[in-house]
């Protein structure tokens, strides 16, 4: 109101300004009437002023009321013990999110919906229409009679919950809630389909998420734009997990933020088949450490990796087929320090690991394989190794692993001090005179560390 009554009087100086100045007032001395008429436009001017700013606060105070009140109101139906009841609340709350687009209020009704999903699930009885649950248990010959109490019919309110956000994540929304922040974790998930969606708020938080069912879980074609996406200790135990063309990026972030932001999925878990087909991964930091993929197949095929910084350390890759097929990485620093690759067959054929990056960025500094072990049958075939050094150092090669027709690009690439050295073969196998003079060591094939002759002072 203040800053109003001094708006108005500062308008007011001005125009009796412009009227001395510019339009000859100063040549006529107005009259006492003339000078009451300036007078009251100058008291109505600040008065209306006045006036717009009660009106203003007025109509902000009835619209936190009106929300409290409706927001309340969903609350209370989402707490309710009846299915019914439970199922309108959540399209209650959706409604308040829809009406006040205020980022604080709209993301107080996401929050409310994310943490119906986080509130503990037992999938076999989601669809039970009890709410209780008795079991009689001895205990050192003791009778002990437990009672486990269940929200009715959960299941489809969790399903309901889920489908109303996903709708609401897709460009085709009539009002999108895109922008707001996203915690999943510890959340249950059956059969999840958030195909197409977008996430572009700065938090997207899958953390120890569990995904279940029947059916696929689906990212397909789905963009998170954030500074975090996390799928830390996740698990995927449905029947397929698709993140096929999936978009991770975010803009760039300042050097003290870049430890903290980027794409997670550290010690995730894919217990089924998951595909990465086609995924774009940028930003800071896209981490794969200790996740293991133990499903028939994990495919990575032309992928892009362009992060700065891309860890597949100490991940497990298990199963009948992992394929990295066509991938390319071309961020600074590509980790697969002490991976295994367990699974039968393994291809990185035709892939690009390291290389020319972005002009800011310049070539990629290390990629690193060092201490990975490789069993079964494992093909690097046409594969391009790029940037400053490439590290294959204290490897355990044991199996049917090819280098045939690979590009060793990069300034020096590293062999050396091998586990295992069994079922390796390179394009000079046969003549290793004609090895290139940047692959170490000189005398080839590498001697195992094992049989190496000790080194005296």
């Amino acid at each position: 109101m203040v800053f109003a009554v001094l708006g108005g009087l500062a308008i007011a100086a001005l125009t009796w300004w412009v009227m001395w100045e510019l339009l000859g007032a100063r040549a006529e001395t107005p009259n006492q009437v003339d000078l009451t008429k300036i007078a009251l436009s100058v008291t109505a001017g600040v008065g209306g002023a006045v006036a717009l700013v009660v009106a203003y606060r007025r109509q902000r105070d009835n619209e936190r009321g009106r929300f409290a009140e409706v927001f309340g109101a969903a609350a209370t139906q989402l707490g309710n013990p009846d299915v019914a009841v439970r199922l309108a609340g959540v399209y209650a709350m959706a409604g308040v999110a829809d009406e006040f687009s205020a980022r604080g209020r709209r993301q107080q009704c996401v929050d409310v919906l994310c943490g119906y999903l986080r509130l503990p699930y037992a999938p076999d009885e989601g669809a039970s229409h009890l709410v209780s649950k008795s079991q009689r248990i001895e205990d050192a010959g003791t009778a002990v009679e437990r009672v486990y109490h269940y929200r009715q019919n959960d299941r489809q309110v969790r399903e309901t919950i889920v489908r109303v956000i996903t709708e609401h994540l897709r460009t085709s929304a009539e009002v999108s809630w895109s922008a707001c922040d996203f915690d999943f974790s510890d959340a249950a998930f059956e059969n999840a389909d958030f195909r197409y969606t977008v996430f572009a708020g700065r938090n997207t938080r899958f953390s120890n998420a569990m995904f279940t069912g029947g059916r696929a879980t689906s990212f397909e074609k789905a963009a998170f734009l954030g500074k975090r996406v996390t799928f830390r200790g996740a698990m995927f135990r449905g029947a397929t997990t698709s993140f096929d063309q999936t978009r991770f990026s975010h803009a760039r972030v300042a050097r003290s933020e870049r430890g903290s932001t980027g794409t997670t999925f550290i010690d995730a878990t894919f217990g089924g088949p998951v595909s990465f087909d086609g995924a774009e991964f940028g930003g800071a930091r896209t981490a794969f450490t200790r996740a293991k993929f133990a499903g028939e197949r994990s495919g990575f095929a032309n992928a892009k990796f362009t992060a700065e910084l891309t860890s597949f350390e100490r991940a497990i890759f298990d199963g009948d087929r992992l394929t990295f097929t066509g991938a390319e990485f071309f961020g600074a620093k590509l980790v697969f320090t002490s991976a295994r690759f367990y699974s039968e067959a393994t291809s990185f054929d035709c892939a690009h690991l390291g290389g020319s990056t972005r002009w800011r960025s310049g070539r990629t500094q290390e990629v690193n394989f060092s201490r990975a072990e490789y069993h079964g049958k494992v093909s690097f075939a046409d594969a391009v190794f790029g940037g400053r050094s490439a590290v294959f150092a204290g490897g355990d090669f044991f199996g049917e692993i090819s280098f045939r027709r690979a590009v060793f690009d990069a300034r020096q690439v590293s062999f050396e001090r091998p586990k295992a050295w069994v079922g390796v073969y390179f394009d000079w196998n046969e003549t290793p005179a004609t090895k290139p003079a940047n692959i170490l060591p000189e005398q080839w094939p590498p001697a195992p560390a094992e049989n190496l002759p000790e080194r005296t002072a």
